[in-house]
């Protein structure tokens, strides 16, 4: 049986990727700091014999050695996620993001584990030509201190490529969007979908500018199809992760939204702080691993305007801290 080390595993893809592992049959140890106050996220699989956690920081080599006891495979979530999050605290950015992950990766190096799968972002690609879609392949233009580390960080994973035991794979990953036990309303949809349905007025910036999105339960799907595939077809390859149907423009997503708040008060503005804009190719993962995203953004808005309906996240315009990244407890 398969021992999944999921490091940063109690957060907003973590839990729901938690789930999904369990639910297969792995045993799921995840090492966390809760760094954002989001104990609760975890709480439902306490009990389960099939699942561990650890409380610590995976920067500290003595609490990593504790947590990857009896471990077959490793999964890097963790570190401070987003722009916002990052640029509030550039050192502790550094901290983590960087020279965290790196020593994570050097680590388990000589440890006789199979898969190091490290979670990038599709952020890596910034800013492109309107009429483009950025393969693996395509120049890297981060434009923050977030995708400057995961690039950072990609890169030095594939320098380790004959010297590290594992086989180790970069997972660039698009917007997320979905439920999760540690519900994010700082996220392009899940943000929209709430000022929307709540009759606050929603500014948008910047409508025509691209981004790919992907629901949380895809990701997971499409990590545990890394975990089962064979090495060679993975080996230290760089799989963009999403789909081409949720390249979407921010206008789209509005679009979507109105079919289900028909009233939403939505204002359009011009040259926002984030210039981000980028179509991305999806072939790779599909024709590699056979992986297409089962959920669409409308499927995602449905489901969060049905929670908001029954009465879910009533509290998520008043506790802005526990639905985001915004502050951390250190």
């Amino acid at each position: 049986m398969k021992s999944i080390l999921l490091i940063g595993g109690a957060g907003y893809v973590g839990s729901v990727l938690s789930s999904h592992l369990l639910k297969l049959g792995y045993q799921v140890h995840v090492l966390d700091n809760f760094v954002y106050d989001n104990q609760f996220a975890v709480q439902q699989f306490l009990g389960d014999p099939d699942y561990k956690i650890t409380f610590g920081d995976f920067c500290d080599k003595q609490v990593l050695s504790k947590a990857s006891n009896g471990v077959t495979d490793v999964i890097i979530l963790g570190g401070l996620v987003g722009d916002p999050i990052t640029k509030k605290f550039p050192e502790e950015s550094a901290r983590i993001n960087e020279k965290g992950v790196r020593d994570c990766m050097d680590f388990f190096k000589d440890k006789l584990i199979d898969k190091l799968i490290f979670i990038s972002t599709c952020s890596n690609y910034g800013l492109i030509g309107e009429d483009e879609l950025a393969n693996e392949e395509f120049a890297l233009n981060p434009l923050s201190l977030y995708a400057k580390a995961k690039v950072s960080a990609e890169k030095y994973l594939m320098s380790l490529k004959g010297s590290a035991n594992y086989t180790g794979v970069v997972l660039r990953f698009a917007t997320a969007f979905g439920l999760s036990p540690r519900m994010r309303f700082d996220l392009s949809v899940s943000e929209f979908v709430r000022d929307v349905y709540f009759g606050n007025e929603l500014l948008v910036y910047d409508e025509h500018t691209w981004r790919p999105y992907c629901h949380v339960r895809d990701f997971s799907r499409l990590i545990s199809i890394v975990l089962d595939a064979d090495n060679d077809k993975v080996d230290f390859e760089v799989f963009n992760a999403g789909g081409e149907k949720n390249n979407f423009t921010k206008k789209m997503i509005v679009d979507e939204i109105v079919k289900f708040v028909p009233d939403g008060k939505v204002k359009y503005g011009q040259n926002g702080g984030d210039p981000r804009n980028y179509k991305v190719d999806f072939r790779k993962v599909k024709q590699i691993l056979d992986f297409e995203p089962h959920y669409s953004v409308s499927d995602g808005i449905k489901e969060l305007v049905m929670s908001f309906d029954m009465g879910f996240y009533s509290d998520c315009l008043d506790d802005m801290d526990k639905y985001g990244n915004y502050a951390l407890k250190i």
